[in-house]
């Protein structure tokens, strides 16, 4: 069955393009010429040998000029305007030197001046052919001719007008196909981030946890059994967290993050400090916030050795809020200052990084003043009356 919506999805389109016009779609209206090619056999053609040759000439021009009118580049080239201008010589000649049925010719050169020119050129150009039917009519029929001009002046505007109008839709068949692919493109991105970012942050506090619980379980069964509750509820807020992430609803709280934080932290052995003070943040800026706390604790819990991790997380004026973590681990290097995400760190994260860039927001990383590894990251916010909350765990000043 999927080999068969595929195969009737490509039929579709193979279809779609097939009606899209084309240059076959002006060869039919040749047969205006019939007229002038049975003058030719009938006898009734002065100097048949040159009318047959101009018509040659005519219908060879008409078709140059009509394949090479429904791309950009050929329809504006040089010898598609010299090929046109050679097919409007080669018409007033015949119809000048014949007139009759030979006059049929300045329709089917609006028809290919329709199709090779576009806005704005279009109306002088129709007007100058128009005119030229007119004159070269009239000269032959009298007033009557003016059909003749009319007639041209007309399937110039016309196919033009058609032309365009197809044009205009396959473009935007193309743009709409090209935002679609964009569209799966960012999806498969987020996802990937998202698994990586939970994944990651997930295991490696079950991985902690499950190392406290087996170095407790001989000496401390009631420690232990605690470590083994959170190891549970961590894998079933997991199973949770992916099934948001599938279905891209998750928005966590920055204060969920800095909870589970202290929680991983604790578990691996790490004194945490968390201080917070700033106006409250939109669900935006807390959901991204929440994403960087959980990402550079995983690294503080996976790489640092550190003893202690303090997360910051302070308002600037109103319009920005800042979250540093730092940690004193052995990653550190004596007044090394922290350089943008470009330059250092994993794939969680550079997409961080990405993500804060298109909120507005930058991540910056890099080893702290005198020791320790330091994950810095700001974002714009919008203040709605400036309030202090201040959480501490562990020891040290808060932020006032």
């Amino acid at each position: 069955m999927a080999w068969l919506r595929k195969t009737r999805g490509t039929s579709c389109e193979t279809f779609r393009d097939e009606r899209s016009p084309n240059g076959f779609s002006l060869l039919p209206w040749l047969l205006m010429g019939m007229g002038a090619f049975s003058n030719l056999f009938q006898g009734e053609t002065p100097e048949p040998w040159i009318g047959g040759l101009g018509l040659l000439t005519f219908n060879s021009l008409y078709v140059y000029v009509s394949f090479r009118s429904f791309a950009k580049e050929t329809r504006e080239a040089t010898s598609t305007r010299v090929a046109l201008a050679l097919l409007g010589l080669v018409t007033c000649a015949l119809a000048l030197a014949y007139g009759g049925n030979w006059l049929l010719f300045f329709p089917l050169l609006g028809l290919a001046t329709g199709a090779a020119v576009r806005m704005p050129q279009l109306r002088p150009v129709g007007l100058v052919v128009g005119v030229l039917a007119g004159g070269v009519s009239v000269f032959h029929d009298g007033w009557g001719g003016l059909d003749i001009a009319y007639a041209t002046w007309i399937s110039t505007m016309v196919t033009a007008a058609i032309l365009s109008l197809s044009e205009a839709v396959r473009q935007l068949r193309t743009a709409r196909e090209e935002l679609a692919r964009r569209a799966v493109e960012e999806e498969r991105l987020r996802f990937s981030r998202d698994l990586h970012d939970l994944l990651g942050h997930t295991l490696s506090v079950i991985v902690v946890k499950s190392e406290a619980a087996r170095r407790l379980a001989a000496g401390d069964v009631a420690a232990a059994q605690a470590q083994l509750n959170d190891i549970e509820a961590v894998g079933r807020q997991a199973l949770t967290e992916i099934r948001e992430a599938v279905t891209g609803y998750r928005q966590g709280t920055l204060r969920d993050e800095l909870d589970r934080a202290e929680s991983a932290l604790r578990a691996a052995g790490i004194e945490p400090v968390v201080r917070r003070s700033g106006p409250p943040l939109v669900p935006q800026t807390e959901a991204l916030l929440g994403w960087v706390v959980r990402e550079a604790v995983t690294n503080v819990v996976r790489h640092s050795g550190a003893a202690r991790c303090e997360i910051v997380v302070a308002g600037s004026g109103g319009e920005r809020v800042r979250l540093t973590v730092t940690d004193d681990g052995g990653g550190g290097g004596g007044g090394e200052q922290a350089v943008p995400m470009r330059a250092v760190g994993g794939t969680g994260l550079k997409g961080l990084t990405e993500r804060l860039a298109t909120a507005g927001g930058t991540l910056t990383a890099g080893r702290g003043p005198r020791e320790g590894f330091v994950v810095t990251a700001e974002l714009p916010v919008e203040a709605r009356g400036l309030v202090e909350e201040r959480v501490e765990v562990g020891v040290g000043s808060p932020v006032g």
